[in-house]
Parts: structure tokens; sequence; C-alpha cells
């Protein structure tokens, strides 16, 4: 029999195009310092807040607040159901929309088995959350922590500016999902004891920590060293309890996720440095008025769902200039809006995986429909919202 062919692998991958790019000069010097100067703080972060979020999950910090949920439902499926929204914005806000896809998904699933709950309803809950939730904080997405560099040069607070539009894109998601998934919520369930945790000191520290961490990004605090603190005092909790780390060490910190990004940043800086602003500014227009703000929104959620949300954003940035209004616009496009292909944002990809993972079977039609179901609306709600406060 044959050997299997071994792919490439895409942090490798990765590598090579970043090498090619700064030795071959594509991109000019300068604008690789610049790039790396607004970047690097950008990826230290999500590397910390990935290890946060990992030791998390491994005291049991998602399975606790899924079993105090349904004990404060009370049998009820559809308090059950607003408790796992309100989970999942909370995760989105605080721990990223990454972080809530892959860690919340498979014990929102097993909390619906449980009760006997179409597993799917929260599951598809958590996925439409994860992107639309994702406007509350600079920490919610990559995409805001971009585009809070510029708002900080400005002096203009990221809450202060994105809150309206945060508000309306979760109040329109939950509106949209709760009149659709109606039926599934009706009835009751029968509640069972929690679980114990393992180690109740290290739940409570954990609990604790998160806490203190959700207050300081709320509060406009630096993400990388807040996330890197956190990341350090969880790790070391976690080891002077003796406890075993969730995934093993050399994959607590996401470094090739982290290759990758870094790789479409330099693509994407490299191709403006070639010219391509000057075809998507055409594309996304001028002026902040509702009509200008809503198509560089619609062009931005375009893209995302084309390509993906990420290079959409750093390809469209320049379009969008200094204008916070048209920034807030491109965010809410390229943070809500890629709903509909399920590659459309990472943490769809990432949902998709992980409901494959405890054999739920979501097909890309599901994914595609239910975007086709939020999206637009989210995208235009969010935009009027910012329209109407700013």
């Amino acid at each position: 029999m044959a050997a299997r062919r071994r792919r490439f692998p895409w942090w490798a991958l990765a590598c090579v195009v970043i090498a090619v790019v700064l030795v071959t000069g594509a991109l000019p010097a300068d604008d690789a310092r610049e790039l790396a100067n607004r970047t690097v703080p950008v990826l230290v972060f999500v590397a910390a807040l990935t290890v946060v979020a990992e030791l998390c999950a491994g005291a049991g910090l998602f399975d606790a607040a899924a079993s105090l949920a349904a004990r404060v439902a009370h049998g009820r499926r559809w308090a059950l159901w607003v408790l796992v929204v309100v989970l999942a914005t909370l995760s989105t806000a605080v721990l990223s929309l990454d972080t809530a896809a892959v860690l919340l998904t498979p014990v929102v699933i097993s909390l619906a088995r449980r009760s006997k709950t179409p597993p799917l309803v929260p599951a598809l809950a958590v996925l439409a959350l994860a992107n639309t939730a994702s406007l509350v904080l600079p920490v919610s997405n990559l995409t805001n922590l971009l585009a809070d560099h510029t708002f900080q040069q400005q002096d203009i607070g990221f809450v202060g500016l994105m809150w309206a539009p945060a508000l309306a894109a979760i109040v329109l998601t939950v509106v949209l999902l709760g009149v659709r998934d109606r039926h599934a919520l009706a009835g009751r369930f029968e509640t069972h004891p929690a679980r114990r945790p393992a180690d109740a000191v290290l739940l409570r520290v954990t609990a604790g920590v998160t806490a203190a961490i959700a207050v300081a990004f709320a509060a406009g605090a630096p993400p990388a060293p807040v996330g890197a603190a956190a990341a350090a005092v969880l790790l070391l909790v976690t080891l002077a309890r003796r406890r075993p780390l969730p995934v093993p060490a050399r994959d607590l910190v996401p470094w090739r996720t982290i290759l990758v990004v870094a790789a479409l940043f330099t693509v994407v800086e490299t191709a403006h440095a070639h010219g391509l602003g000057t075809v998507l500014a055409r594309a996304a227009g001028q002026g902040d008025g509702f009509p200008e703000l809503l198509r560089l929104a619609a062009v931005g959620a375009l893209a995302a769902n084309g390509v993906n949300n990420l290079p959409a954003f750093l390809a469209l940035e320049p379009a969008a200039g200094t204008d916070p209004l048209r920034l807030a616009a491109l965010l809410i496009g390229t943070g809500v809006g890629p709903l509909v292909t399920p590659w459309g944002s990472l943490a769809t990809i990432l949902w998709w995986q992980r409901c494959r993972q405890v054999l739920l079977d979501v097909r890309a039609r599901t994914i595609v429909l239910q975007g086709l179901l939020v999206a637009p609306v989210v995208v235009v709600g969010a935009v009027a919202a910012l329209v109407v406060v700013h």
C-alpha cells in the first residue's frame, strides 16, 4: 500500500511567504517596520488570550457556567436558551469570537443533549453571536484591535463609538434566532445535579482572573500586557495546584495560527504597496452619511464572505481612512457580516470543526441559510444605530 503523501502545513507555507516578501523587497522595509510595530502587540495578545481561554476550559469554568445556566433555567428550555445566549455574548466580548467558537460550542452541545433540546439550536446561536457580539470591546475581534490603533491616535474611545452598533447587532441576532427557533425552545427538561469541579480553588481563581481582565478591557487597559499577565497568573496557579494542562504544552500557544495570521498581514500590506488600495477605494466610496457608510459596510461584508474577514478588513482599511465613522462601518461589515459562508471568519471555521469533533453534523447549507437570515438585517441595523447615535 502506497504511503500517504504528507501535505505541506499552512504554517510552513506562511513562513515561506513572509520570507520571500521580505527578502525580495516586495514589501518595502519602511512599510514592514510600520506593519510590525502595529501588529506584533496584536499577535502577542492573541497568543496570551488563547492561553487564558485554554486554562479557563481546563479549570472547568465553561462547564460550571453552563451547569449554572441549567439550574437557573429551572427546566424551561427557552430560559436555558436565553442563558446560553448571555454566556455566548459574554464569552465573545471578553475572550474573543474565536475563543467562544472553540471552547463554548462543545459545552452548549453537551448541555443541549442533557436537556433533550435539539443541539443544533444552541450551537447555531453560539455561531451567530460569536460573530455578531464581536463589536463590544477591542479584544472581542482581531479587526477591532487593528482599528483601535487608529482610534487611540485620535483619542477616541472604542466603547463610546461602538456601543450602539454592538447592542443593535446583539439584539437583532437574538430576536431573529428566537423567532426562528421558538418551537424548538418550547417545553421543559429534566434538571440533573451539578458536577463537582475537579479543583474548586482553581475554578474560583480562574473566575476571578477572568472577571478582572473583563473589567480591565472595558476600562481601556492595553490588551497585550493585561492578557499576558492573566495568562502568566493562570499558568502559575494551574501548575501550583498540580493540575494537568488542558492541551500539550507545545500547543498551549497557537503559534501555527499566529504565523498564518502574520502572513496574511504581510501579503495584504504588500498588495497595498503595489496599488490595491486604489482599486478598493472606488468600490468603498466616500462620505459618512448613512448610504455611504452602509455601502462601505456592505463591501466589507461581501469581501469577508468571499475571502475571510481578516484580509478583507486589512484590504479595505485604507479605503475607510481615518474617519472614525467609516472605520466603524468597516468593522461592522467585516465583524458581523461574514456569516454567510463557512470560511467568512475564523470563528465559523473553528465552530464547524468543533461541531464535527462532538459528532454534530452541520451542513454548509445550514450555515448559509442562517447567514442569509441574520447578516443583512444585522449589518443594516448596526450601521443605522451608528448613524443615529453619532
